[in-house]
């Protein structure tokens, strides 16, 4: 930029072309990036001229205020709500360049349905009043498509289109539990639920879980002891642990919840993630429930693109106005385009397509991954190999330093998920999860776990933990 005086013109976006032999595309986002940053002005029809340099400073404000005002309100509530979001941000940022993600959350680029998701936001697009305002509970078509999706007697009168799962389960804690209020969650669970429960001013509650899903007797005695009126599980390739919840409990937590007159939310956020090899699948809780007390969530996130945010509610009953209205409050509607696109997208051929692929990939990950891990790591333990989703969850042995091994395996190249962030209590162990998903495929899976393996050296050798 510095052989061009301010105000003066950059060559054109042909030249610019020509002499550093890239793509317009790659020219228009080079100068659309310095346009932001204030380097470079564009003038419709004149071209690209460098800025004129900023000659206003900035003044240095105190806001050392806002920490008396934000722990004056924190004094009054029975609950203080904290917004912890570590345990989603470390799923969500993007490592360093060279760094292999194990710590993803969302499929690897090479997995999602590029091509299919590109052709169907065209065609919506182009649809007749595609980018008008659509109806507050989302398009019927959607809703209907959701509904069978769900199965059993779920119609698309019960069905509410989300701004994805998050959104979906934002709406649904805000609106089954006032602030204060105990939420029974397994142990461990997802972050990011425990994120949103705390921010709400709810206190989770933790109800342990095993092989097979969460302990019903458990379940039970924590109804008792605390008086709370809605629990949390994800019944099917539960995250962390990849647990799908025993046929002999599903009815179980259902009747359980029904005597004590509370809500489960149900967080279907991985169906759409099933192996090759993981055979017929349980139908949803909510498909089995004529009484109301399921409500359901789930999303085409997690299967197609993380932007592709769009989700479903599924609730019966009163409840289905108290969750609507919060959610209109909220965000009005999903953006109809998006809606659309992502109709387009499950009626088309390239669909069932796509699922088929990544079932096979997902397998084909998975045991690359647990393969390179008994092989390359025997201290940490595997107790689980799931048929779903995208991660393994990974015992440190006793006395382990979790923090440690995480921060060594970054210095190693390989970035991971620590094992806190999922427990509403104090954690049993130290667990790591890893993701199989958001990677390129087998090669660079040996490769992650090589250096994991060297942080484990490093961290975990004798005599660094008690035995």
């Amino acid at each position: 930029m510095n052989r061009y005086s301010p105000g003066g013109k950059l060559p054109s976006s042909r030249a610019l072309v020509e002499r550093y032999r890239v793509s317009p595309v790659t020219v228009s986002r080079a100068l659309a990036q310095l346009a932001a940053e204030g380097l470079v002005v564009t003038r419709p029809g004149s071209g690209a001229f460098r800025a004129q340099p900023r000659t206003d400073v900035t003044a240095i404000g105190d806001t050392s205020w806002q920490e008396v005002t934000l722990s004056a309100e924190a004094a009054d509530e029975l609950v203080p709500r904290s917004v912890d979001a570590n345990g989603v941000l470390v799923t969500l940022a993007a490592p360093p360049t060279g760094v292999i993600e194990f710590n993803g959350g969302y499929l690897h680029p090479s997995l999602q349905p590029e091509r299919a998701m590109a052709a169907a936001l065209a065609r919506a697009g182009r649809r007749p009043g595609a980018w008008g305002r659509p109806p507050v509970d989302g398009l019927p078509e959607l809703r209907a498509w959701f509904a069978r999706e769900i199965g059993g007697t779920v119609t698309a009168a019960e069905v509410l289109v989300t701004a994805g799962g998050q959104s979906a389960l934002t709406t649904a804690l805000r609106a089954l539990a006032p602030p204060g209020a105990p939420v029974l969650v397994e142990s461990p669970t997802y972050p990011g639920m425990l994120a949103i429960a705390r921010a709400s001013g709810l206190r989770p509650v933790p109800v342990p879980a095993d092989a097979d899903g969460v302990r019903t007797e458990l379940l039970e005695a924590a109804f008792r002891a605390t008086g709370a009126r809605l629990f949390v599980c994800q019944p099917l390739f539960q995250n962390p642990t990849g647990a799908a919840l025993a046929a002999d409990r599903r009815d179980e937590v259902v009747r359980i919840a029904r005597a004590a007159g509370a809500f489960v939310i149900e967080d279907d956020f991985a169906r759409r993630l099933a192996h090759e090899d993981a055979g017929p699948l349980p139908r949803p809780l909510a498909a089995d429930d004529s009484d109301g007390v399921v409500v359901h969530v789930c999303s085409l996130t997690k299967s197609t693109s993380p932007s592709l945010r769009v989700g479903a509610l599924a609730a019966r009953g009163p409840v289905l106005e108290r969750l609507r209205s919060i959610q209109v409050v909220d965000s009005f509607f999903v953006p109809r385009p998006l809606q659309e696109a992502a109709l387009e997208l499950v009626g088309s051929p390239a669909w069932s397509r796509h699922l088929r692929t990544v079932a096979a990939e997902l397998k084909n990950r998975r045991d690359a991954l647990a393969a390179a891990l008994r092989r390359g790591t025997p201290a940490l333990a595997l107790p689980r190999v799931p048929s779903g989703g995208h991660h393994l969850w990974v015992r440190l042995p006793d006395g382990a330093d979790e923090a440690a091994l995480v921060a060594g395996a970054l210095r190693a190249g390989v970035a991971v998920a620590p094992g806190r962030p999922y427990f509403s209590a104090e954690p049993p162990a130290g667990h790591l999860r890893l993701s199989f998903a958001g990677v390129a495929g087998p090669a660079e899976i040996t490769e992650g776990v090589r250096r994991l393996q060297i942080a484990c050296t490093e961290i975990l050798r004798p005599g660094s933990f008690p035995s």
